[in-house]
């Protein structure tokens, strides 16, 4: 599965009132805590790769997309691989529920694998032409707008699809950040 991803910095309040003009779907938000690892056997930082460990409360759901109600929490393990085309932020992705998070805590401390970093984010979902945008409120970076969906193949028509989203919310797609919001905490950390 290639998860395939368009981010921007935007106004948030502008892509609103583009939303709610187009009558995209707001699907709630959430609380997200995302721990990245280190890994005893390489660099992900050089492979591009990441290993997340993702906490997750719903702040407010609706009745046309259930992401669940106010308050519940789910974590997910997940693994990224490096990005695969030069033109959008498309990675492989395999992701799962974790049950226990200390365990799963516990077996990737016993394993080798430090905490690297935390990212902090409040993020508002909408459906909108079949992708998700994403108003993204990052702890120490501000406002941005992602645009993704995942496909099995044919990652050159969902990128240019998810272009033309942007497109219709009044942004730019050249303007887009392909850094990962780990990559730019840590940049603003070394600055």
């Amino acid at each position: 599965m290639y998860e395939v991803e368009l981010k921007v910095r935007a106004d948030h309040d502008r892509v609103r009132e583009r939303l709610a003009a187009l009558e995209a779907t707001d699907a709630g938000g959430v609380r997200q805590v995302d721990t990245y690892y280190d890994a005893p056997h390489r660099d992900f930082a050089s492979t591009d790769e990441a290993l997340r460990l993702r906490r997750e409360t719903t702040v407010d759901g609706t009745s046309e997309v259930d992401i669940g109600a106010a308050g519940d929490e789910t974590t997910k393990l997940t693994y990224k691989g490096p990005l695969v085309e030069a033109e959008s932020k498309t990675r492989r992705e395999h992701e799962t529920a974790v049950n226990d998070d200390a365990a799963t805590e516990g077996i990737l401390d016993g394993l080798g694998f430090e905490p690297a970093a935390t990212v902090e984010k409040h993020r508002r979902f909408f459906e909108y032409d079949g992708y998700t945008v994403t108003l993204d409120d990052v702890d120490g970076l501000g406002a941005f707008v992602e645009v993704e969906t995942e496909v099995e193949t044919d990652v050159e028509t969902a990128r240019e699809g998810a272009a033309a989203v942007l497109a219709d919310l009044g942004l730019d797609a050249d303007e887009q950040i392909r850094t990962s919001y780990l990559g730019l905490l840590l940049a603003d950390e070394d600055a």
